[in-house]
């Protein structure tokens, strides 16, 4: 009894048209929304969001500021009423100033918000 084999071009052809189509079905769920997109959210969502990926579920937003084009800069703490930490946010990514990259966060706060408040600016509530 000969043993059928599965041959290499046939198994190429199969998988490179289930990409495809694959492919094709995300790109017709994206375009009929069924796919959210983080393009359409408003930027003090997109900013608490970030902030409680990153400091956790407490954190508030104490100051945002425009920035250059869909850069934000502002202020931000772990916790109600805690101490402000500086961020700059981008659509993919926020950096705060207690980072271990200070001179990359201050390196974008100069290029994208440079009337960025300093904290001794501030007003605080007691």
């Amino acid at each position: 009894m000969r043993r059928r084999a599965i041959r290499i071009d046939r198994l190429i052809a199969v998988l490179g048209v289930a990409v495809l189509v694959l492919g094709g079905v995300l790109f017709w769920l994206a375009t009929q929304g069924a796919i959210p997109s983080l393009e359409n959210e408003p930027v003090s969502e997109r900013v608490l969001r970030q902030a409680r990926e990153q400091l956790g579920p407490r954190a508030e937003v104490q100051l945002i500021e425009a920035g250059s084009g869909r850069v934000v800069c502002g202020y931000l703490a772990a916790e109600p009423r805690g101490a402000a930490v500086g961020f700059v946010s981008r659509p993919n990514r926020m950096l705060l100033s207690r980072d271990p990259l200070s001179t990359e966060f201050r390196a974008m706060l100069a290029e994208d918000c440079p009337n960025f408040p300093e904290r001794t600016n501030l007003r605080t509530a007691p």
